[in-house]
């Protein structure tokens, strides 16, 4: 077999090919709407459009947890955006994020509406409208902040890179899939470390540092991501393993883990929410096929 030919960058990048892999088709080098297409709206003042991706469960398990607390206020409308439909694309969403991403939220519940995007500043923005899950103390909220952003830096190099190459590339790269996973492995560590002083992130009380983390990092711990639990020898890692099993077994939690999920076990899927009652019975074979 010939030895593949070393790729040399040319000057200027242009975009002329598919970048390959699972999620190609909806790839692009530019921003904006590619079609006029409005959102829709339900009848409760946050009206939420997202995807059970990791980013987008942070935001229903912040929602669940903010509901069972009795923080009526919270009661939202959950829409889902097929990302691989294009959805996310439509003028009505990007109006909401420019950046195209979900989770992304609309609180109407003001004289104007107030967008929010990217799902950490979702978290801050919800625990500071109802004063729950972020602590007011100075040490304690500084612990809480800095947990969630170790989370947003760090969960590109777990799903972008390491995911990516591990299980949606087109080609297995050595060099990406060693390079990543040792960086993934250097997280578990950091927050087994973490873990084995306190029993949630920010210290004793469970914030919304563990609702931003939990999604992407106990689905490794699991061994439900990206089918590398062997691989990465997640069951190492024994603090991790003890929060990811307490943050799970958490009601809220399995309720969030629920809504906008459109794959997986039918039994846990929950296409839309607008009512609590939805999740009394499966719902998912009854909700239409495409937003409306």
């Amino acid at each position: 077999m010939a030895a593949e030919t070393p790729y040399t960058p040319p000057k200027v990048w242009t975009w002329n090919k598919a970048s390959g892999g699972q999620f190609a088709s909806i790839n692009r080098p530019i921003a904006g709407a590619t079609n006029e297409k409005d959102l829709p709206v339900g009848r409760h003042p946050l009206q939420l459009y997202s995807l059970a991706t990791p980013n987008g469960v942070k935001v229903t398990v912040m929602l669940e947890e903010l509901l069972a607390l009795g923080h009526a206020g919270a009661e939202y409308d959950a829409w889902p955006i097929r990302i691989n439909d294009g959805d996310q694309f439509g003028s009505g969403f990007v109006a909401v994020n420019p950046n195209s991403k979900i989770p992304a939220l609309l609180d109407r519940s003001g004289p104007a509406p107030i967008r929010v995007f990217e799902s950490g500043a979702i978290l801050v923005y919800l625990a500071e409208k109802f004063g729950a899950f972020l602590p007011t103390e100075a040490k304690a909220r500084a612990e809480c902040l800095s947990w969630l952003f170790w989370q947003m830096g760090s969960a590109p190099y777990l799903g972008g890179g390491f995911g990516h190459f591990y299980a949606y590339a087109p080609t297995k790269i050595e060099y990406a899939i060693d390079r990543f996973a040792m960086e993934v492995k250097r997280q578990l560590d950091v927050l087994d470390r973490r873990l084995a002083e306190t029993p949630y992130l920010a210290g004793d009380d469970y914030t919304i540092a563990d609702m931003a983390v939990w999604p992407w990092y106990g689905n490794v711990a699991k061994g439900e991501a990206y089918g590398a639990g062997e691989f990465l020898q997640v069951q190492d890692y024994k603090n991790l393993q003890r929060w990811t099993t307490l943050i799970g077994e958490r009601a809220a939690v399995k309720r969030g883990r629920m809504v906008n999920r459109l794959f997986g076990d039918p039994a846990g899927q929950l296409h839309e929410r607008h009512d609590a009652g939805d999740f009394d019975t499966n719902t998912a074979d009854k909700m239409p096929q495409k937003t409306p």
